[in-house]
């Protein structure tokens, strides 16, 4: 699976001078408890790492300044112990250019009516440094998160592990690099943009290579290493030859085999994280990428097929920010209309990702009606059950237009043995009429990818930090 380097979370404490040494040292110590408390929550997918206090311009400046320059650093959360005069924060707030979170809450979760004094009082202004400080990133409009309750709750803490997936996220989509083996479908519109505009709001990098640059590198894969991969397929998946022989059957699955091992070989020596194959195109090759682009995807790779380089950066998105779970390429492929029993059945011509299988995935050879080439092997599962997201994003030309739906996905109660390909299936929400006619409406492509382990908010948040025009339907 593809890894990412060590990433962490700065907490960046407000307070000031006001009330001397003796109460600034009680704010570091109570700092110090929250942060060793979250560390060790089990709930939060990367460490908080406490820093100085905030009590001057000039140390929230620098403060800033180096969380740009540290690459390990996804974010910025912020907590007002004791009432942090905003004007101090203009600057380095300004200067900031990763998410932020702002955590509305206080060190005791109740008032002790019996002792409370001043002293208290004065230490304790959560309340009134959050109004100050939330005025000011409203005044500079910085598109922040902000999560209130007691530090100490599960539902809290959940809440700040969902915002660090966004900001790893965020940070991880400037490292997103698609390699197109070949161009878009011809005639497709949806699966065209401006690969330009990408780059500079999103952060993606796509690069076009000929089919033949790929060929270069299957040629060149050794029989020894098919041969091992081959075994390992036999030990991680069921098999069903159908109407193949054994020898034919091998032999079909050893080419994808040679697929996967040549294609990870190219995006790992270039640095790509995502790619785009097209069955309209692929001189020299045997059969279009099946299960070689299944097991890629499950690594961690992003992909969308016919070419469609925006789904599969958004694939490779959405998968670093669910840490892998759950999330994959899809498309829209055929409706259930029976009344009371609306969904849609999503698949794809053989590169469904095995992230979303409920059954052992079982390898299957079978003729493909495009591409003209051999029969290529592919996984045939059933889809999970869940409450999920599906995303996609189309070019308006003036402007990428992000398209979000809630859907419920379930498991399929009747077998389709003569499908041979994998199948997700889910109810649209609200409705499927509504949900249905709301998206087409919209312009929202067949292609997305939806994730059973992501919320609508977490995607809102994200268009919201890279200024993108979002719609929930």
């Amino acid at each position: 699976m593809l890894t990412s380097q060590h990433k962490e979370c700065w907490f960046i404490v407000g307070s000031q001078h006001l009330y001397g040494d003796e109460a600034l040292q009680k704010v570091k110590a109570d700092a110090q408890k929250m942060t060793d408390a979250l560390n060790e929550s089990g709930l939060l997918p990367y460490p908080v790492i406490l820093q100085e206090l905030a009590v001057s311009a000039d140390q929230i400046t620098k403060l800033m300044k180096e969380v740009n320059y540290r690459d390990e650093v996804v974010g910025v959360m912020t907590w007002m112990h004791t009432f942090s005069p905003a004007k101090m924060w203009i600057r380095g707030t300004n200067l900031l250019q990763k998410p932020l979170l702002h955590l509305v809450t206080q060190y005791y979760e109740k008032i002790p009516w019996d002792t409370i004094d001043m002293d208290y009082m004065n230490l304790h202004q959560s309340a009134h440094g959050d109004r100050e400080y939330g005025y000011i990133n409203a005044r500079l409009n910085k598109q922040n998160q902000i999560v209130a309750g007691h530090w100490s709750k599960p539902e809290v803490q959940q809440q700040i592990a969902d915002w660090m997936d966004v900001a790893a996220a965020y940070h991880e989509s400037f490292q997103i690099k698609v390699a197109r083996f070949g161009d878009n479908m011809r005639h497709v519109a949806v699966t065209e943009g401006d690969k330009i505009e990408a780059q500079i709001q999103l952060g993606w990098t796509v690069d076009y290579f000929g089919i033949g640059d790929l060929v270069e590198y299957v040629n060149a894969v050794e029989e020894a290493e098919v041969d091992a991969l081959f075994a390992e397929y036999l030990l991680q998946y069921d098999v069903e030859y159908g109407t193949y022989s054994v020898e034919d059957w091998e032999k079909s699955v050893k080419v994808q085999a040679r697929y996967e091992i040549a294609i990870q070989r190219f995006l790992d020596e270039g640095g790509y994280n995502a790619f785009t194959t097209n069955f309209e195109d692929l001189h020299g090759m045997k059969q279009l990428p099946g299960l070689a682009v299944q097991r890629l995807m499950a690594k961690g790779y992003g992909f969308a097929g016919e070419g469609d380089w925006k789904t599969a950066a958004l694939d490779r998105l959405l998968k670093v920010m669910s840490h892998h779970q759950s999330t994959g390429f899809m498309e829209d492929y055929t409706y259930e209309m029976t009344s009371g029993q609306e969904a849609v059945l999503q698949s794809h011509m053989l590169e469904v990702d095995p992230a979303l299988a409920h059954t052992k995935p079982v390898i299957v050879v079978s003729p493909l009606g495009i591409g003209n080439r051999e029969d290529p092997a592919r996984l045939v599962f059933d889809g999970k059950a869940g409450e999920g997201v599906v995303v996609s994003i189309a070019d308006f030309g003036t402007h990428f237009k992000w398209l979000i739906q809630e859907v419920e996905a379930f498991e399929p109660e009747e077998a389709a043995p003569h499908l041979p390909v994998a199948r997700v299936l889910w109810k649209i929400k609200p409705n499927f009429q509504d949900g249905v006619k709301a998206w087409i409406k919209q312009g929202g492509g067949h292609h997305t990818v939806v994730s059973l382990n992501l919320s609508v908010d977490q995607i809102v948040h994200f268009a919201k930090l890279v200024s993108a025009e979002y719609v929930v339907l």
